[in-house]
């Protein structure tokens, strides 16, 4: 079956940089445009960033634009979101998601699977 597992988070202090990465299994990697998603307790999720299934091409959410950056490596089928001058509000849980359409936008309903999330907490 389909497996998608973040690793990455933890706490750094605003203004520090963080890396995540997303590692898929159960699926053709090259197949699936991928995305980036982050919750806040009480909030709806929120998309970040996704790229083509080629990796040529990306899209990002206004909140994290010039500070955070998506990539991936088809040949270990993974992909990593680079996070860059964190900010408190930063804080969330973060996910990567998959779509079979290739699809690589903002649409939560359009990506068919998820991984479990990891927690990023960003303090003062």
């Amino acid at each position: 079956q389909v497996q998608l597992v973040e690793s990455g988070g933890g706490l750094v202090q605003a203004g520090g940089p963080l890396r995540l990465s997303c590692a898929a299994s159960g699926l053709t990697f090259s197949d699936y445009g991928m995305g980036w998603f982050r919750q806040a307790p009480g909030k709806e999720r929120e998309f970040l960033a996704a790229i083509r299934w080629s990796g040529d091409s990306t899209n990002y959410g206004d909140s994290v634009k010039g500070r955070f950056t998506i990539s991936r490596d088809n040949t270990k089928n993974t992909i990593d979101l680079q996070m860059n001058s964190l900010k408190p509000e930063d804080t969330a849980v973060y996910y990567c998601a998959a779509s079979s359409a290739r699809y690589y936008g903002p649409g939560v309903r359009l990506y068919n699977y998820w991984g479990q999330g990891t927690q990023v907490t960003v303090s003062l």
